[in-house]
């Protein structure tokens, strides 16, 4: 019997419904995470303060997730040949809502100083890497279902990936060449949360090669 047939079987109506509200999960973190970076920018502390919390709790939602997922997976014992390749997936998911989670928190603790003219390249920034990982959502759930599919929901993961990056290093590169005002200090803390936010479509890549190995296994 073939991966298809196997995902059909009404047992892994389970496993797929728990993956499909995983996926609205980042869906929502995603938006959290734009609107946070925004309100953060734009110095609305309060619209910040509730974004923080808002992620906080999706993030312990996702973790509830992830272990119903788990627990599909080893309970049907049919499952066992796309066990391994699922669950490379879901730690290459997880490390999406962490990178989410943890881009926040860092903004809150360490408040870095942005000046105006980056705020909307910042902006944009987010934007394009959360638009990298939307693309993982579609390509995440064709694999159960139509794996033909999975290299044409991912190709905007790499388009956005790339824009993603040219941005960061962009600003980056004013930072540097253009900011004579700034402290190298006040660079360097730049730099890094440019890298940072970038690391979230690069994270989305991740996403997308894994499902391109398990689509291919999927057609065998």
């Amino acid at each position: 019997m073939g991966l298809f047939d196997i995902f059909s079987r009404k047992g892994s109506r389970t496993l797929i419904t728990s993956v499909d509200k995983l996926l609205e999960i980042i869906d929502h973190s995603l938006l959290v995470f734009k609107d946070g970076v925004k309100d953060y920018l734009y110095n609305d502390g309060q619209g910040f303060t509730e974004y923080l919390s808002s992620m906080a709790s999706l993030e312990t939602e996702a973790g509830a997730r992830m272990k119903e997922i788990e627990s599909s997976l080893y309970s049907r014992g049919y499952l066992i040949r796309s066990r391994g390749d699922i669950m490379r997936l879901l730690e290459r998911l997880d490390h999406i809502i962490n990178i989410l989670s943890v881009d926040l928190v860092q903004f809150e603790i360490e408040s870095p100083h942005v000046p105006e003219q980056l705020r909307k390249e910042f902006v944009k920034l987010s934007e394009l890497a959360s638009l990298a990982v939307e693309g993982t959502i579609p390509g995440t759930k064709a694999y159960f279902t139509h794996p033909q599919d999975v290299a044409d929901t991912t190709e905007r993961v790499y388009f956005y990936e790339k824009e993603a990056v040219k941005l960061s290093q962009s600003i980056k590169r004013t930072v540097f060449h253009d900011m004579d005002e700034l402290k190298l200090s006040e660079k360097f803390h730049l730099r890094y949360f440019a890298l940072h936010i970038e690391d979230l479509a690069k994270a989305a890549v991740k996403v997308a090669e894994q499902l391109s190995v398990m689509a291919i296994k999927r057609a065998l």
